[in-house]
């Protein structure tokens, strides 16, 4: 591994844990480099938390959200650098992808083959938008939800623009009550999930892969304790409990005042929307998540390019 990839990989793996730079370099070492595996190691040695981290940005861009009437959408547009990000012409495209988003399904070459309002397709628009930022430029993701009566409300985390941030956020809430005191509801929800970051609705929607990977994490900290073999089962199981109450958006502690569960502020809120009220669903896209983001040292990469050598690549001179 290149020094440079390395400490780049050290580096990435300290912010995602909160581990010392020395544990990272053993656990990266004990698990050949691998992320995940180090991750696993740390938590299981207890020299980690169990906060996920994993969402630091490893692309540029921005997320694009849109609400109209009963209906939201959510979008992610990846490019090269946040500089882009920062262009009119690009965000622009942003918001109208988000826009267009509302009328379809979710689907990202759907949305690429939609009409762009001054005419061809948004891809042929990102295309020419390529050309002339100079910077390439991808249509990752989008996502829509509906509700049959109710609110669907947006949040932007980190915004760039009216819309457009880092993180954006959609809930949708099912009820026949006050859309008003639905949106003041909704918009607290999405700020909640924009922080907290849960990876399900329910406990029992998380991933089962997940739970089954820290399952296994529990299981090798509970062996470790020595206890009997019915004492470490209830450990594991304990553990497991404790993961689903803390990754599942209904049983979190509402950030607001980190007492209340959620699922309690839908139901007390209800009261004063006049109507029950449901928590259907929820999206949320943070910039990056998922991509690895190629390390490249810049100024070799000038150097190359215009033919000259790095100081410590100079050949000695010959000889008198």
């Amino acid at each position: 591994m290149a020094e440079i990839t390395a400490a780049a990989t050290v580096k990435e793996l300290r912010e995602r844990t909160g581990a010392g730079m020395m544990d990272c370099k053993k656990a990266l070492g004990e698990t050949g480099g691998e992320m995940e595996a180090a991750i696993d190691w740390l938590r299981t040695k207890g020299l980690a938390a169990a906060a996920k981290k994993a969402g630091r940005t490893a692309a540029e861009g921005l997320v694009g959200v849109a609400v109209g009437g009963n209906r939201g959408a959510v979008v992610e547009v990846n490019s090269e650098t946040d500089f882009v990000a920062k262009n009119e012409q690009f965000q622009e495209f942003v918001r109208t992808v988000a826009e267009l988003a509302l009328t379809g399904s979710g689907n990202v070459e759907g949305l690429a083959a939609a009409s762009w309002p001054t005419g061809g397709t948004v891809q042929e628009k990102l295309t020419s938008n390529i050309a002339t930022i100079g910077e390439n430029q991808s249509l990752r993701r989008a996502a829509v939800m509906q509700v049959n009566d109710g609110v669907v409300v947006s949040y932007v985390h980190n915004a760039a623009a009216a819309g457009l941030g880092k993180i954006g956020v959609l809930v949708a809430l099912e009820s026949t009550g006050d859309k008003s005191k639905l949106e003041g509801l909704g918009k607290q929800l999405a700020m909640h999930i924009a922080a907290a970051n849960p990876m399900a609705l329910t406990g029992e929607e998380l991933d089962p892969s997940l739970v089954d990977r820290e399952r296994g994490i529990a299981m090798e900290k509970a062996s470790e304790s020595g206890k009997p073999v019915n004492i470490v089962e209830k450990m594991v199981e304990g553990a497991i409990a404790k993961f689903r109450k803390e990754n599942a958006l209904l049983s979190q502690l509402f950030v607001m005042d980190n007492k209340t569960k959620v699922e309690d502020v839908v139901k007390a809120e209800a009261k004063n929307a006049g109507a029950p009220i449901e928590l259907k669903a929820y999206v949320r896209f943070q910039l990056g998540e998922g991509i690895e983001k190629k390390e490249s040292d810049f100024a070799a990469e000038v150097a190359a390019a215009s033919g000259v050598n790095k100081p410590q690549d100079k050949p000695e001179a010959d000889a008198a």
